[in-house]
């Protein structure tokens, strides 16, 4: 028989994942044609919520307000670089509108209106002056890998395998780690951050190739530059994984003592992505 302690958490974990999916609906709402519904149905607002609420099942609606939008923010860069940008200058103007938006310019866009109104969500943690310039610099670093992706697949020199995987900061992984840990108080100080950097970025390139593996048929479809259509067999891509959640598992531990919850959160993004992407994937209207 079930125990009636876990089916509760359960049961409290997808009323916030319920919560969240209406509000970040509610929230794409106020940004024009930033979130066309061919591409953000309710299905991919739900599937982020959920993945907000198990990742941190501990949390209240409103605690997960930071990691929900950042989530949502992601995908709506991702896809403005994908369908929208058609030159070299239309990706530089994406970079450099959105870092604008962040350091106070008036937002020119909906998605630099939304990024506007993220950071100031961000700014009302305690911590967030301390931290600012480190979550700068993962918008940062998501943004020139996302435009590097971009040139890879529209002709210009593909790169090689550990190159492409040193890029993994195009799926925002981390970007969105960041603002959460912010958000929540679970880092309070630049040296927080740099504990968790290594296994962060090892599970985003864990994270990278699982994405690959699971949605390579589209991407070669579309041009989209991926570990498969870079050469790997979809077995080497399995054992590198495999590696890397050896060594993200390593890294993780040592830091749980300081930092429990951000390290069970980098744990569950392992197992809990991996079994999302062996059935399913957030965007709608894309075949796997």
């Amino acid at each position: 028989m079930n125990d009636p302690g876990e089916l509760f958490a359960t049961g409290r974990t997808c009323a916030l994942a319920v919560a969240g999916g209406r509000d970040l609906e509610r929230c794409a709402a106020r940004y024009d044609d930033l979130f066309p519904r061919e591409s953000f149905d309710s299905g991919l607002y739900g599937s982020l919520a959920m993945a907000g609420a198990f990742g941190s099942p501990w949390s209240s609606v409103a605690g997960l307000r930071a990691v929900n939008r950042a989530s949502l923010l992601v995908f709506a860069v991702d896809r403005l670089f994908d369908e929208e940008a058609a030159s070299r200058d239309d990706v530089a103007a994406l970079t450099e509108t959105c870092l604008a938006a962040v350091a106070g310019s008036a937002p020119v866009s909906p998605v630099t209106r939304f990024l506007a109104d993220l950071r100031a969500e961000l700014a009302t943690a305690p911590a967030f002056a301390a931290l600012e310039a480190d979550w700068h610099d993962r918008l940062e670093r998501m943004l020139a890998a996302m435009a590097r992706e971009w040139e890879w697949s529209r002709g210009g020199d593909k790169p090689a395998r550990e190159e492409y995987l040193a890029n993994a900061d195009s799926s925002g992984a981390l970007f969105i780690a960041v603002s959460h840990w912010i958000y929540t108080g679970e880092v309070t100080a630049p040296g927080d951050l740099a504990r968790l950097r290594a296994a962060g970025e090892t599970v985003q390139r864990y994270l990278r190739l699982l994405n690959d593996l699971a949605t390579h048929r589209r991407e070669s479809a579309s041009g989209d530059v991926n570990a498969l259509t870079l050469g790997m067999t979809a077995d080497e891509v399995s054992a590198r994984m495999a590696g890397l959640s050896s060594e993200a598992a390593a890294l993780i531990e040592p830091v749980r003592g300081d930092h429990p919850r951000a390290a069970e959160y980098l744990w569950w993004q392992i197992h809990y992505s991996a079994g999302f992407y062996g059935l399913s994937d957030f965007w709608a209207s894309r075949e796997l």
